[in-house]
């Protein structure tokens, strides 16, 4: 219901009730100041949120270290978080993940900050191929195809193709 209504997750019963218990550690306090700084209350309490629901694939202790790891470069994306709490499991294998793993996202770092390439996909629809670098791979060519259509136009080099008499199966 939260990710329909983020509104309703600053007064909500169980949003208080983990923050004294705990549960509701300062990383995810900082990533939900920064995430609303960087993109809106509405936004940035929706990452928070996608970044809650983490927990319900990852241990506690991964979710935790991706969100330390995602605010170090300035990251507030929760697919950000997701890939830094897998690559914090790959050098921390002694965590438990019984719990299960989230689904596979793609970032890629340019420079000192991490950028979510489907992010940029859908806000920079227009400039994402131009800043892709150029292909540097040689046209497609279809010069064998053309080859084989002459071939069987040709009667002379076309191979004879049996045709099966009536009551053959083909």
């Amino acid at each position: 219901m939260l990710v329909h209504k983020p509104g309703a997750l600053p007064g909500a019963t169980a949003l208080a009730q983990a923050r004294a218990s705990g549960m509701f550690a300062s990383e995810h306090e900082a990533f939900w100041a920064a995430a609303r700084k960087l993109l809106g209350d509405a936004a940035g309490t929706r990452e928070l949120i996608a970044v809650l629901l983490l927990h319900r694939h990852l241990p506690r202790e991964i979710v935790l270290a991706g969100l330390r790891a995602a605010l170090r470069v300035g990251a507030v994306r929760a697919d950000v978080v997701a890939v830094e709490a897998r690559r914090h499991h790959e050098h921390h294998p002694d965590t438990d993940t019984s719990a299960g793993t989230c689904a596979e996202v793609v970032v890629t770092r340019h420079g000192s900050r991490v950028v979510s390439l489907t992010e940029r996909r859908l806000t920079h629809l227009d400039t994402t191929m131009a800043a892709l670098p150029t292909d540097q791979r040689p046209l497609p060519t279809v010069t064998v195809y053309d080859e084989l259509l002459a071939r069987r136009r040709d009667p002379d080099t076309a191979i004879p193709v049996p045709c099966p008499q009536a009551g053959e199966v083909s």
